[in-house]
């Protein structure tokens, strides 16, 4: 099939591939964040400034969990969940993006951007 493809081709072909990329990165990536929403239960526990440094405590049925918020972004820094997974995801930087710890009830959702999608149910 490349031996049809001429260099106008080619140039098409690259600036389509360009444009998609382009497109993807400014179009499906969220805002930067203002605040981060701690929950538990499914319920705001508290909504926390990512300006500001620290470590916040949540309880929950299998123990405490720690949200830490440095530099303007945040993570799950420990949970007592077996697997871990929420802590594994790492730090969260843009509006929209959710760290779930199921079996503690515990999730951190930043907020304050331009989300890249409508809405977010757990």
């Amino acid at each position: 099939m490349t031996r049809w493809l001429r260099p106008g081709d080619w140039l098409v072909l690259s600036l389509l591939a360009a444009a998609s990329a382009y497109l993807a990165v400014t179009l499906w990536s969220g805002g930067h964040a203002r605040t981060v929403l701690i929950k538990r239960h499914g319920e705001l526990f508290r909504e926390a400034s990512l300006l500001h440094d620290r470590i916040v405590a949540v309880p929950g049925p299998l123990g405490v969990t720690e949200v830490e918020i440095a530099g303007g972004r945040t993570r799950i820094r420990s949970d007592p969940s077996p697997r871990q997974y929420c802590v594994k995801q790492g730090w969260l930087t843009r509006a929209g993006q959710v760290a779930i710890c199921l079996p503690n009830a515990t999730s951190i959702e930043l907020a304050g951007g331009e989300r890249p999608y409508d809405s977010l149910q757990f």
